[in-house]
């Protein structure tokens, strides 16, 4: 092997620290939500999990799946290696699930229709699945919660609105309520059903409150949020309300809230948006914080933290969408909507430290907050999900904690729903890889595709078509931890934003310039190109394709370019048509003199999709390129880095015969990528590498469209 690593965890080399004494959460492990169906089941069938809790051991978590009607369950013995437990029918679609000892407690919707509305509460061991009672709710139930001491459950009765009704607003017959059932000998006792009417408390349709999300304090008094009635109450075990008020509104500034326009800019502004509230936890016996997700009108894209007299204590404002903005997890198509759109919340003390747990279901990340001073939340670390976290469960016994994360892919070919399990331990958080946090104004980023080292120690990154009213060249400083984007350059032609671009390599000039190697889409009127850039990001040379090329060109053009003695070489990532099979181009132009030539690589046979190049950089006596298939997950085979002599790469005339080039395995990338503890992710597209041999390798996020948003950046050191 011709390589050594910088340090022992190679894969983590820019993020963690042996020398930190911090106590942080990372991500250990992750289960894929089909490993639950029996054999034999159809597991191309979509899953999910959504709420998900543990029992008292913290041994087992026991999350809901919808779709499929069933609740999950995983043996979590060994927190890095789940295990599958199976599925339990629920005879309808489980809304949300609570659990005392090894006792669950299921809130299941059973409704015919809107307007006939119906559920039950299942009661079951968690760990042999046996069903050992029901109860009748009279309604469509959502969340369930227990009492501390576990003497109660209580569960909202939502009755939700059909969205295509009445302009899908509120109130729509009949109104939900909540319901509170006494708990003994690890059953609820359906006699002692009472039913607390929250009627007539919002301004906003007091006739059909739509009951959201419940949680019980210390003191067994419930927290109640009404979404879109965006009213908050709270009331005693007996139903009675103790307190009830509007969750308010929030000025947001400097935000993006124009979809549409693949660019990420963060200069408007939404006066008194409503908070509209989804999930609410109780802090301590006076506090509770709400995330303020936002559904019929609203969405103020943060949390709130209120006393239970409705006094405002805390103010997130655009703080919480700004961290998620940093890492790279912005959801730009949402931003007409909701924005990182925060869900769901957990709240425990880890070794004394009270933290919030909040979840941006649509950035598929989580902040951890410490709530020392509710009046002062401070924020501690961003941990990577699955896609659209939905659910959250915190175990301090085991300084573990688990969140469910709903988005299944299957029937796009991509990633399933997955739980994903964290740990508390000593050490330095190993996520994020790369931040714009730092940086002079916000620096909104994703979808890195081409990489390059800088002579002064920066490497240069593009993004790609997904921003394709933002082409922009990022400049990364590798010395901080995590690496830090410093600055964006904006690509322009006559000023303006450069339009049909699909930005894929990048290289220097050797004058302060850059050469943009484009990936085309005739389809769509995008040239397979290379574009000279000045200093100052405006294009001042556009390099179209010989006609020899463009005679056979597929839609998987160039990705990546590098220059070698004056002579530029891009990669064509698949198969064009005069090629032989599984063999691909690696391009060469020479600007001083427009010549054009090639040679073959001969790349992997895939097992199942397409395997490819995504990116090619020279160093030394070789070139190196990274080659990679479309899978996911464990269904990932091939994501490696491998070199080629540069005494062969000596280009032939376009049109003939092309010379194939040897190739050397340098590094296999799926053990690196394992290392983050999620799941292998697609796309890995960047590659630099330094005068002195350190090898930087980047992922891209797709613009956390269909993606959990993670952006891997980390290296490993060349041994000569």
């Amino acid at each position: 092997m011709y390589f050594r690593t910088i340090c022992l965890t190679s894969a983590l080399a820019l993020t963690a620290s042996a020398a930190s004494a911090d106590m942080t959460f990372n991500r250990i492990a992750s289960f894929a939500t089909p490993h639950n169906m029996a054999d034999g089941e159809d597991r191309a069938r979509v899953t999910s999990a959504e709420i998900i809790y543990a029992t008292e051991d913290g041994n087992t978590l026991v999350y809901t799946d919808s779709p499929l009607g069933v609740i999950g369950r995983i043996d979590i013995t060994d927190a890095t290696s789940p295990k599958p437990l199976g599925n339990i029918d629920m005879g309808g679609e489980p809304t949300s699930v609570a659990i005392a000892g090894t006792t669950a407690f299921v809130g299941v919707n059973t409704s015919e229709s809107y307007t006939d509305p119906s559920g039950k509460l299942v009661v079951l061991d968690a760990l042999s699945g046996d069903v050992t009672g029901e109860c009748d709710l009279g309604g469509q139930p959502d969340s369930v919660a227990l009492a501390r001491d576990g003497s109660f459950v209580v569960i909202a009765i939502e009755n939700e609105r059909d969205e295509d009704a009445g302009d899908g607003r509120v109130g729509q017959m009949p109104a939900g309520y909540v319901t509170i059932l006494d708990v003994a000998d690890g059953m609820a006792q359906c006699d002692s059903m009472v039913t607390a009417d929250v009627t007539g408390l919002a301004e906003i349709a007091p006739e059909d409150p739509e009951p959201e999300f419940v949680d019980v304090n210390g003191l067994g008094e419930i927290v109640l949020t009404m979404q879109e009635n965006n009213h908050i109450a709270v009331l005693s075990k007996s139903g009675e309300v103790l307190s009830h008020f509007s969750a308010g509104s929030v000025d947001l500034e400097g935000i993006d809230a124009t979809d549409e326009r693949a660019a990420l800019v963060f200069d408007e502004r939404q006066p008194g948006r409503l908070r509209e509230p989804d999930s609410a936890q109780w802090i301590d016996d006076d506090h509770f914080a709400i995330a303020n997700e936002g559904d019929m009108d609203g969405g103020s894209r943060g949390f709130t933290i209120f006393a239970k007299d409705g006094t405002l204590v805390y103010e997130s404002g655009t703080d919480f969408e700004t961290a998620v903005i940093q890492v790279g997890h912005y959801p730009d198509k949402r931003s007409d909507a909701k924005g990182a759109e925060p869900e769901g919340l957990e709240f425990a003390s880890f070794d004394g430290t009270p933290y919030l747990f909040v979840m941006s279901e649509r950035g598929s990340v989580v902040g951890v907050y410490d709530v020392t001073d509710p009046s002062a939340p401070v924020l501690k670390q961003m941990l990577p999900s699955g896609i659209a976290p939905e659910g959250i469960v915190a175990i301090p016994s085991r300084g573990l904690l688990a969140t469910a994360n709903e988005e299944d892919l299957v029937e796009d070919g991509g990633v399933r729903a997955h739980v994903m399990v964290y740990d508390y331990a000593e050490g330095a958080a190993r996520y994020p890889t790369l931040t714009s946090k730092g940086a002079d104004g916000p620096i909104g980023w994703g979808a890195i595709s081409g990489m390059v080292a800088g002579d002064d120690g920066m490497i240069y990154a593009v993004n790609d078509s997904f921003y394709g009213f933002q082409p922009t060249i990022f400049t990364i400083d590798p010395s901080h931890t995590p690496a830090r984007i410093t600055r964006a350059l904006r690509v322009t032609r006559a000023g303006a934003p450069a339009q049909k671009l699909d930005m894929e390599g990048i290289t220097t000039d050797g004058q302060g310039g850059f050469w943009i190697a484009s990936e085309g889409r005739t389809d769509r009127l995008v040239p397979h190109a290379l574009y000279h850039v000045g200093s100052n990001g405006e294009i001042e040379d556009e390099i179209a394709l010989p006609a020899e090329l463009r005679a056979v060109e597929k839609r998987f053009g160039f990705e990546g370019v590098t220059m070698v003695n004056g002579t530029l070489w891009m990669a064509i990532q698949r198969e064009w048509g005069d090629d032989p099979k599984d063999h691909v181009k690696l391009v060469s132009y020479t600007p001083e003199t427009g010549e054009w030539g090639a040679v073959l690589y001969a790349k992997a046979a895939p097992e199942k999709g397409w395997t490819g190049l995504s990116e090619i950089t020279a160093h030394g006596d070789y070139v190196y390129v990274v080659e990679r298939d479309n899978q996911i997950g464990a269904e990932a085979v091939t994501k490696k880095i491998f070199r080629i002599p540069l005494a062969e790469m000596t280009p032939a005339a376009l049109g003939g015969i092309l010379p194939v080039v040897s190739k050397e395995e340098v590094r296999d990338l799926i053990p690196d990528l394992k290392a983050w503890g999620g799941y292998v992710v697609d796309k890995v597209e960047g590659l630099a590498i330094t005068e002195d041999g350190t090898v930087y390798v980047s992922t891209d996020n797709d613009g956390v469209d269909d993606s959990s948003g993670e952006t891997f950046f980390w290296s490993f050191k060349l041994d000569n």
